[in-house]
């Protein structure tokens, strides 16, 4: 992987994904360049609403990224240091090509203001978004796909996702854009409506515990899944160390359309690598 990539893809993740950052640099060094180049693209990817006047423009970005997984894509795909990158780690660590698009064709659903139907839909979305990630990194860290990995990964990447979902709620809403389900807001009384409202009630309330505890439970489930697992499959799922913590913190909000202030960098540093200590201890 050309020097000159690799290092751009590691200042990508660096400034826009700090936690995977962290974790990147536990992987043995000649792995860190794919690892970083799989999560410069999915920040690329991530960041296709900011960067489009219509969701139809989105769609035409993240199919670029299609096509240019199959050899497709217009212009010099190569000229791309995120896309020159990732190529090269999908071949060198023979990265299966339908996870990448069943990424892609997920992250449609950005583009839009429509609501996420239910917990389910929800589960659906975080296991083809973060999930995929984990799993696709666990690949380049062992060289193989496993039960006990997609399992594990199943179940990290849905808490890791809907805790950042969370974090990101009160800027959703003022974008009119609702990851809360719908079968949870019902359950309170709620619509999709009331959810982007910018108005606290008791019931939006409820909603987000009930969201919290999804993450939770997840969580938990993960952390019972590595059991007996890997231990080089540290990097991919150090990032889990994070949820009970944030989740604690969003509980702790009085207003949820009101940003929880970030943790200070040195802070989420330190829980990274004490962390580190009892996921190794989890394996």
């Amino acid at each position: 992987m050309g020097e000159a990539n690799t290092d751009y893809c590691m200042a990508l993740v660096r400034g826009f994904d700090r936690d995977r950052y962290i974790a990147d640099l536990y992987a043995p060094a000649d792995l860190r360049g794919a690892l970083f180049a799989l999560h410069a693209f999915n920040i690329e990817i991530a960041r296709v609403r900011e960067a489009i006047s219509n969701p139809m423009a989105g769609e035409v970005r993240l199919q670029w990224w299609s096509d240019a997984l199959i050899g497709e894509a217009r212009g010099d795909v190569r000229a791309n240091p995120v896309a020159d990158a990732l190529l090269e780690a999908v071949e060198r660590h023979r990265l299966p090509r339908e996870t990448f698009f069943a990424l892609l064709d997920a992250r449609i659903f950005d583009l839009y203001d429509d609501p996420m139907p239910s917990v389910n839909d929800l589960e659906g979305y975080a296991g083809e978004t973060s999930s995929a990630l984990i799993q696709l990194a666990g690949i380049i860290l062992t060289g193989a796909a496993d039960r006990r990995l997609a399992d594990a990964a199943g179940h990290a990447g849905v808490a890791y996702a809907v805790t950042g979902l969370l974090r990101s709620f009160p800027i959703h809403a003022r974008r009119g854009q609702c990851y809360v389900p719908l079968d949870i807001l019902a359950a309170h009384g709620l619509s999709r409506d009331d959810a982007v409202s910018g108005r606290v009630s008791p019931g939006l309330r409820a909603a987000l515990a009930d969201m919290r505890n999804l993450a939770l439970e997840h969580y938990e489930r993960a952390l019972a899944s590595l059991s007996g697992a890997n231990p080089v499959l540290l990097p991919a799922f150090l990032p889990l160390v994070l949820v009970p913590g944030d989740l604690k913190r969003m509980s702790q909000t009085h207003d949820p359309f009101i940003e929880v202030p970030a943790m200070p960098p040195i802070i989420r540093i330190w829980r990274l690598w004490r962390g580190a200590g009892a996921l190794r201890r989890a394996f």
